[in-house]
């Protein structure tokens, strides 16, 4: 499957100052900016910055950043699923995974997340894919939001439905471990009724093993 990657760009402005939000972007890009030192939600912030640079140079890896001047301060990742993941078992070349998302306190509740989300569907390139994102509680900042999961999951919702990602229903043991926890997913215009067939068949494997 050839993977395309079309460039998008856009200005937003938030009461601590303009940001661009842009990508999918280049590995060379990626090298050249800093990493905000507040993106930890994941692993420290040098060893993500790199785990980035490592996805970028991936055939079907996309990022998306939110750059402040040369400083990214938020980003959202999408690759093919873990090996070890359910997801991967079918070797489906046209479903990819919304890997991480993540936006520093400071530009949070500046609407980074959902605008990274938007600007990464207005690639025509995402209609080839079936994108998924598995949300799981323990990733979510509860303590730095002062949230409780419920309210942090409607927020996670909302972002995701920016980006055209719905719920869908599945019996994956780890995201069945808690009730907030949660699959979302957003099938592209082109994806064939094989591949649906075959992302169903995935995300319900209990169901088919009568």
């Amino acid at each position: 499957m050839k993977h395309v990657k079309l460039y998008n760009a856009k200005e937003i402005k938030t009461t601590k100052g303009p940001i661009v939000i842009e990508g999918p972007v280049s590995t060379s890009q990626l090298s050249s900016l800093e990493f905000h030192e507040d993106l930890v939600a994941f692993r420290p912030p040098a060893q993500q910055h790199k785990a980035l640079i490592e996805i970028s140079t991936l055939p079907e890896g996309r990022i998306i950043i939110a750059r402040d001047h040369n400083t990214i301060v938020g980003y959202v990742t999408y690759l093919y699923p873990d090996p070890l993941e359910r997801w991967s078992k079918g070797k489906m070349e046209d479903l990819i995974e919304l890997g991480a998302i993540e936006v520093i306190p400071k530009f949070r509740g500046a609407s980074v997340g959902k605008n990274l989300l938007r600007v990464s569907m207005m690639d025509d390139a995402v209609e080839d894919y079936i994108i998924i994102t598995t949300e799981y509680y323990w990733h979510w900042d509860l303590k730095g939001t002062g949230l409780n999961v419920w309210q942090y999951r409607k927020i996670m919702e909302k972002m995701m439905n920016a980006g055209g990602l719905e719920y869908y229903a599945t019996d994956d043991p780890e995201i069945c471990s808690h009730p907030a926890n949660c699959l979302m997913a957003r099938i592209g215009k082109r994806i064939r009724q094989d591949s649906i067939q075959q992302f169903d068949q995935l995300r319900l494997m209990n169901r088919f093993m009568y």
